[in-house]
């Protein structure tokens, strides 16, 4: 059996009340929640509530996936559905900014750069919503741009155009655009 069967026969399994098949699918997966979690807020302890709130959504919510897409793009879904309501939650509770500039932000060992990298990654997280969405699928997440589309309910070329668009308004915060 290889991934995709392999988390589809588990999503069954647990959507029929087997705990074990649960837990298991959850353990798979926990890391995979954490990091989407974590590329939304940008800061550890956040991305921590938004793992938690995603897994007792994934609880409550195993039942209504039918396997019409893969299990992965099912969950990424999700997770950034709870990334949102969390972010609505965390405003309506206070005006305060909701992205730490102290935080610690994960950069990849292949980065030159990480002092660079991470003053990108604070960026995107300004960006508005849907191009930071698009932007997260599809560098962070490795999906294609067919396949966030599907994920997120647009046309292909929607996702097309908030990438460009978030790229266009990264250079020019980095000075590579014209005012």
């Amino acid at each position: 059996m290889n991934k995709q069967s392999d988390d589809m026969a588990l999503a069954k399994a647990a959507a029929s009340g087997n705990r074990g098949a649960f837990e298991e699918l959850l353990a798979l997966h926990y890391q995979t929640i954490y990091k989407i979690a974590f590329q939304w807020c940008g800061n550890q302890a956040d991305a921590q509530d938004i793992t938690q709130n995603a897994c007792i959504k994934l609880a409550r919510a195993i039942n209504s996936f039918r396997g019409d897409a893969k299990f992965t793009s099912w969950l990424y879904q999700l997770v950034i559905n709870t990334a949102k309501d969390w972010q609505r939650q965390q405003s309506a509770i206070s005006r305060k900014h909701i992205y730490d500039t102290q935080a610690d932000i994960a950069i990849k060992p292949d980065i030159d750069e990480p002092i660079y990298a991470q003053q990108v990654m604070l960026k995107v997280y300004h960006l508005p919503e849907r191009e930071k969405e698009a932007l997260l699928l599809v560098a962070s997440g490795g999906l294609s741009h067919l396949e966030a589309a599907m994920l997120i309910g647009c046309q292909e070329s929607t996702i097309s155009w908030r990438i460009h668009e978030a790229r266009k308004k990264l250079n020019t915060l980095f000075g590579g655009g014209k005012k």
